[in-house]
């Protein structure tokens, strides 16, 4: 066995390992998958020192409990998440967007996230993990990526190759920020839906259902009338696809999204809000807002820009 690894003491709740995912595989069913808030992924591995691709620990609402044994090493969490450290006999409060050393025998307990879903642990070495198709990273609907497509367990053990000795302390002063009104641009069949059904889709309120994970998010609300056909010929998806199926509740697909789907498209969010999209709770209320296609992409640049130049000042 390596002398650098956790042991997992709690697995949390859907705790994966997460890279910036794969590429160019829609023609055989895999999507892109990979961390679901990519600003917050790159951020965390930035703060030890690492390639910003460098696979992660992402968890959902509780995090893992993990023992460490081996030479001291640095992590840092990113997020809006409770954690602790304890030393022997002493505890204390850990801090996001830091990093802080661990020392064998320490233990680090993720607690929760606070008012969002996702976190981000990164360590000052490498997580020793299978790759597929170029990527770490988990897809458990396919079980494809890392530790054979399944998540962390109880009782699990993983190894930490090529410590950074580099061990400088490193913070960020970020602050994650809430969204309400989530822009999208128009979908290939927005003509599918009445005037009334538009407009309730600009207009109204809807709630995060509990029934969202990685895959897609459900959402509850006034009902989107379709007049042409709630089912259609299946057709290829993407990140951010809102499909709105028969009882008119809409979806929004998610990183391990289905790369087919039957169920007309009214919407897609832009990339410039998909990160705190994905950290909006079950329920949460949000608004669309439609956006034309050439401020989306201007959007996007302005955001990541702005992710660069946060990263550049780690």
């Amino acid at each position: 066995m390596n002398k650098n690894y956790f042991e997992i003491k709690r697995a949390g709740i859907n705790t994966t390992f997460q890279d910036q995912g794969r590429d160019n595989l829609y023609h055989i069913g895999i999507p892109f998958s990979g961390a679901m808030d990519n600003r917050n992924f790159q951020i965390s591995n930035k703060l030890v020192g690492n390639e910003v691709n460098f696979p992660i620990i992402e968890f959902a609402y509780q995090g893992p409990l993990l023992k460490y044994f081996g030479e001291k090493i640095n992590f840092a969490i990113t997020g809006d998440v409770k954690f602790i450290i304890r030393k022997k006999n002493n505890t204390f409060e850990g801090k996001c967007y830091q990093s802080f050393a661990l020392e064998n025998g320490d233990e680090l307990d993720i607690i929760s996230t606070n008012k969002s879903v996702y976190g981000y642990l990164a360590v000052s070495g490498e997580f020793d993990v299978n790759y597929q198709w170029s990527s770490c990273s988990i897809n458990t609907k396919a079980n494809i990526g890392a530790n054979n497509g399944k998540k962390i367990e109880d009782g699990q053990k993983i190894n930490i190759l090529n410590i950074n000795k580099n061990l400088s302390d490193k913070k960020l002063n970020y602050i994650n920020t809430k969204i309400e009104n989530i822009r999208v641009i128009q979908g290939t069949n927005f003509d599918y839906f009445s005037d009334k059904g538009k407009k309730i889709f600009f207009e109204k309120e809807f709630v995060i259902s509990k029934l969202s994970d990685r895959m897609g998010m459900r959402l509850e609300g006034p009902k989107i009338e379709n007049i042409f056909d709630t089912n259609i010929k299946s057709e290829g998806l993407l990140k951010g696809v809102i499909q709105v199926p028969a009882d008119g509740n809409p979806i929004i697909m998610l990183s391990d999204h289905g790369t087919i789907g039957g169920y007309p498209k009214i919407g897609v969010v832009i990339s410039a809000d998909y990160d705190k999209l994905v950290q909006l709770t079950p329920g949460s209320k949000i608004k669309f807002k439609k956006v034309e296609l050439a401020d989306a992409e201007t959007l996007f640049k302005l955001y990541d820009l702005e992710t660069q130049n946060l990263i550049s000042q780690i």
